[in-house]
């Protein structure tokens, strides 16, 4: 592992050199950006929160932000186990996850695909079923280039990673991976047995049909909708508006879930 100026890491897990960064003390808990994301763009407000309780462990998946892409399909399985990886070789046995938008879908991977790692879930907004986003989403996405990404992650983008074919590669990984996303199985979902809170913003772009659905299939689920829309209630970067208290208020509610039945 090869540690970068600031507070970052690189680590090499399955061919890939993962960037991640490590905040605070306490019982670990892994931050997962959405897609066309970063730490600092979806997690500055709410990091120096949880690092004050937790070992925050950050992470940028593949094409994100200091994380250089390689020749490899991403898809959200791949990214759970990129990240189940990271913590088998920084020694953590279990963490507690928090993934917001794609990484609420890569989260649950984790909790699919490596049970033993996780303790407690926290999906902010994510998507488990094509169902779950506006009509014509993913026939839009097919057709969608890089003037549809919001202003604010391209620019949050280049201020960590000036490379501006590295931006473009990040849009056409995510831009496929949500081309080839496939619902997830009701029977791999009502397998997570771990403690879940479920987040959704009530003008989100995921539907709160689709968060409460979704719910009621896993066995242990608390499910909070706040106001707002996309990343508003955490204060994140490509938020059009950020309600003063709102970011703050939810944190403690999430901090409060994580911190339920400790000995």
């Amino acid at each position: 592992m090869a540690q970068t100026k600031q507070t970052g890491h690189y680590a090499n897990v399955n061919g890939l050199m993962l960037y991640y960064e490590i905040h605070g003390h306490g019982f670990p808990l892994v931050l997962v950006h959405g897609g066309g994301s970063s730490i600092p763009a979806n997690f500055s407000y709410w990091l120096p929160l949880f690092s004050v309780t937790h070992k925050v462990i950050a992470v940028e998946m593949q094409a994100h932000g200091r994380t250089a892409d390689i020749d490899r399909v991403t898809t959200f399985e791949q990214d759970a186990d990129d990240i189940a990886a990271l913590l088998r070789s920084i020694g953590v046995e279990k963490a507690d996850l928090l993934g917001f938008s794609n990484g609420a879908t890569t989260s649950l991977q984790v909790g699919i695909r490596h049970p033993t790692l996780v303790r407690k879930l926290v999906l902010a907004s994510g998507t488990y079923k094509r169902n779950g986003m506006p009509e014509g989403f993913f026939e839009g996405m097919i057709q969608a280039t890089m003037e549809v990404m919001p202003d604010e992650l391209k620019t949050s983008f280049l201020k960590i990673n000036p490379d501006k074919a590295a931006l473009q590669k990040m849009f056409d990984r995510d831009k496929a991976r949500m081309i080839g996303f496939k619902d997830i199985d009701d029977s791999l979902i009502r397998a997570v047995k771990v403690p879940v809170l479920l987040l959704n913003g009530d003008k989100d772009v995921v539907s709160n049909d689709h968060v409460v659905a979704i719910s009621k299939l896993l066995p242990n689920a608390k499910l909070l909708i706040v106001p707002g829309g996309h990343g508003e209630y955490m204060g994140e970067t490509d938020a059009k508006e950020v309600k003063g208290k709102l970011p703050g208020a939810t944190a403690a509610i999430i901090e409060e879930f994580l911190h339920q039945d400790e000995k």
